[in-house]
């Protein structure tokens, strides 16, 4: 090959690279605009310490709540296929959730405890909550909006695809934990105010008055994102319609507590077209409670009733025994007796007739004046996780 013509071919040569490296970073700023969001926020998916089982998130991708709101959420299916579309931004990815409609009464326990108490060691309050499921990984989740507040939250990763073998290991399998910012089961904001859900089952709240309605996880989002205090949150849920998922077989109460103290239960009327009802902290308590029974003043009772709750779940014990604790302590509490108090209602590896096993998935302690998070993950009480919003 003489001299011209391999100066031609090198030529023809840098040119073609040059084109494949233009187009190779024309398609790495495609990539970085549309997905830019959610590949730092994946970055952050990491496993805490030597737990493989719990997981912690900063989401740093862009949500839009009005957008969700007005996309009448109201199904677990829907809230997945919304999902799907904001992250796969038109292509497809596979995400299932593990709750599923059973008919088996004994199975419907969904066992939680929340109460808010006041803290011993400063002026300020705790939140307890006691998440009892099966065995499954667990999220906590990070986030800073823009137009919102700060929240820590933590989710229940089967709701959004992973088990104890399934687990967010590699990139490509981190993807659907993008989810969790959908599917807080409890958490706090930047201003204090904590929130979390306890199961009804049977009682799936169905509100159709014609405002915009959301689901079960997606009420808890907005109060995260949106309200400072109690009077906020209720506000707000008096704003839109909340409508359980009725496949899965269970209803929702659910307690929202601030940093001044102010606590409250919005639970549904199902006798009364699903009308919200509401039970304030009596005045002049340093605490309030709340298991898996209804507590409005129409159906309260001392007594187990599949009426108003699940006797199975042994919630009325649960409410008792949380109960006599706080009480014990006139509602005022240290860290370590919210986590007593936690502790003395757990379940721990409970094997039901169909050979379904139940734990405590995991105790959160809520600091809602310094704003941190004290997580014992699957009852193992030796160990407790720390994290915080500031």
């Amino acid at each position: 090959m003489n001299v011209i013509k391999r100066h031609e071919v090198m030529k023809a040569l840098k040119i073609t690279l040059a084109s494949i490296a233009g187009i190779v970073l024309a398609a790495l700023v495609a990539v970085a605009l549309v997905w830019g969001g959610e590949i730092r926020t994946l970055g952050t998916v990491k496993q805490v310490e030597e737990n493989k089982y719990l997981y912690q998130m900063e989401y740093l991708a862009p949500y839009d709540l009005d957008e969700l709101v007005e996309s009448d959420i109201d199904s677990n299916a829907k809230l997945l296929e919304y999902v799907v579309k904001k992250v796969g931004k038109g292509i497809p990815i596979q995400m299932k959730s593990s709750q599923v409609a059973s008919d088996d009464e004994n199975s419907q326990v969904f066992n939680c405890t929340s109460f808010q108490a006041k803290n011993a060691e400063s002026d300020g309050y705790l939140y307890g909550r006691n998440y009892d499921f099966f065995k499954n990984p667990t999220m906590v989740t990070v986030s800073r909006p823009k137009h919102g507040y700060a929240s820590i939250a933590v989710s229940d990763m089967s709701h959004f695809g992973y088990s104890l073998e399934k687990l967010p290991t590699s990139i490509a399998s981190k993807v659907l934990c993008l989810a969790s910012i959908y599917a807080p089961v409890d958490g706090m904001n930047e201003k204090g105010v904590c929130t979390s859900i306890m199961a009804l089952p049977h009682m799936a709240a169905q509100q159709n008055s014609g405002k915009h309605s959301v689901g079960t996880t997606v009420i808890m989002r907005l109060i995260l994102d949106r309200c400072a205090t109690v009077d906020e949150a209720l506000e707000l849920v008096g704003s839109v319609d909340i409508r359980h998922d009725a496949t899965v077989g269970s209803g929702y109460h659910y307690m929202v507590a601030d940093a001044n103290g102010d606590c409250a239960v919005f639970e549904f009327d199902k006798n009364d077209g699903w009308k919200t009802m509401i039970i304030r902290k009596e005045a002049g308590k340093n605490s309030m409670l709340v298991t898996n029974h209804l507590l409005s003043e129409k159906y309260f009772t001392t007594e187990p009733d599949p009426e108003v709750g699940n006797p199975h779940s042994r919630s009325w014990w649960r409410y008792e025994t949380a109960g006599a604790y706080l009480a014990e302590h006139d509602g005022i509490l240290s860290l370590e007796q919210a986590q007593e108090c936690l502790a003395q209602v757990h379940w721990k590896d409970l094997i039901w007739d169909n050979g379904t096993v139940e734990d405590t998935q995991y105790s959160n302690v809520y600091d809602q004046k310094e704003l941190t998070l004290a997580l014992r993950n699957w009852n193992e009480y030796e160990r407790t996780y720390h994290f915080s919003l500031r």
